[in-house]
């Protein structure tokens, strides 16, 4: 079954200006709310301003790195730049997490002693948030299938648009019903659902970083894939990870039968003509051993003690 690295493709120049509009508007939306927040006493404003600041920040740091993950590769990150992209998200949903502890503690305050708060204000600039919330998940959204990088922003504003919904009703029930305490609680729910999303979305970036496997990938499936081609009677010292969001890449040894020795290249095509075909791996970097002067008790993953030029356990087999 072929391993699908399909996504969204998004014109570089059109996605750099959807990403502009949302850095302004969640700016000027970030300040309004800001100064509503100090002059109507509600920490959700405020609670919520600081979202959308950390929303702001989060589309500075991902617009830099649509922009530097675009550079070709060279001698100092051979490998190209991508991955910033991935470093980005990774310290988006790090924010996340920090704001999200912190309004707890904040709103924990002021459930012990609930302040006034205006709620006229604060259904206002509710309503204001909302629309810009709205605006921004929209703009990133068609993007966000695609990168990484992206779904954070869009999972940020999308939070954000949430929360804004929760603003505005706190607000209401304060105009109604003068229930202070109902402010401090909303902001703890708020900052329970940005701790949410943010923990369960961060594990992908650090797998990437940490050179993990494809999730989507299969790793038993493409060993024994390779040990079914003609000629290959073993592999070990297997590699498996994502150069970038969306490109696998495999490195190995090859362990070759006499008579797949003796048509090496043609076996190679075969090996690298199923990663691709099969498993949309399209970066393979293989080294060829004769079963003769194969490494002894190799392991199949990792590199092994390549110090003692061999290995420690044996090999595994399906």
């Amino acid at each position: 079954m072929p391993h699908d690295h399909s996504h969204a493709h998004i014109d570089p120049e059109s996605g750099d200006r959807r990403v502009s509009i949302a850095i302004w508007a969640n700016g000027l939306l970030t300040v309004a709310q800001i100064v509503g927040g100090i002059l109507s006493g509600s920490l959700a404003l405020i609670a919520d301003a600081l979202h959308n600041f950390s929303d702001m920040a989060s589309l500075v740091i991902a617009f830099a790195a649509r922009k530097i993950a675009r550079r070709p590769a060279d001698e100092r990150m051979t490998f190209g730049y991508g991955r910033i992209e991935i470093v980005a998200a990774l310290i988006n949903y790090t924010t996340l997490i920090l704001i999200g502890f912190y309004l707890i503690y904040e709103g924990g305050m002021r459930m012990i002693d609930p302040p006034e708060v205006a709620g006229w204000t604060v259904v206002i600039l509710g309503g204001v948030a909302l629309v810009v919330d709205t605006l921004t998940a929209v703009l990133t959204y068609s993007m966000q299938k695609g990168s990484v990088n992206i779904r954070a922003l869009f999972l940020h504003n999308l939070s954000d648009a949430l929360a804004s919904v929760a603003v505005i009703v706190g607000g209401s029930l304060i105009i109604l019903y003068d229930i202070r305490w109902v402010d401090p609680a909303i902001t703890i729910g708020i900052a329970l659902y940005i701790l949410y999303l943010a923990f369960t979305e961060i594990g992908g970036p650090i797998r990437t970083l940490m050179l993990g496997s494809p999730p989507d990938l299969d790793c038993d499936a493409v060993i024994e894939a390779m040990r079914e081609i003609e000629g290959v009677e073993d592999v070990h010292h297997v590699h498996l990870w994502q150069m970038q969001e969306h490109e696998a890449a495999l490195d190995c040894h090859v362990v070759m039968t006499d008579e797949g020795w003796s048509r090496l290249e043609e076996v190679k095509a075969d090996l690298k003509g199923s990663l691709t075909d099969r498993f949309g791996i399209n970066h393979s970097s293989l080294e060829f051993e004769h079963t003769d002067h194969a490494h002894k008790n190799a392991d199949l993953y990792g590199h092994g003690d390549a110090a003692n030029g061999s290995d420690r356990k044996e090999a595994s087999h399906p």
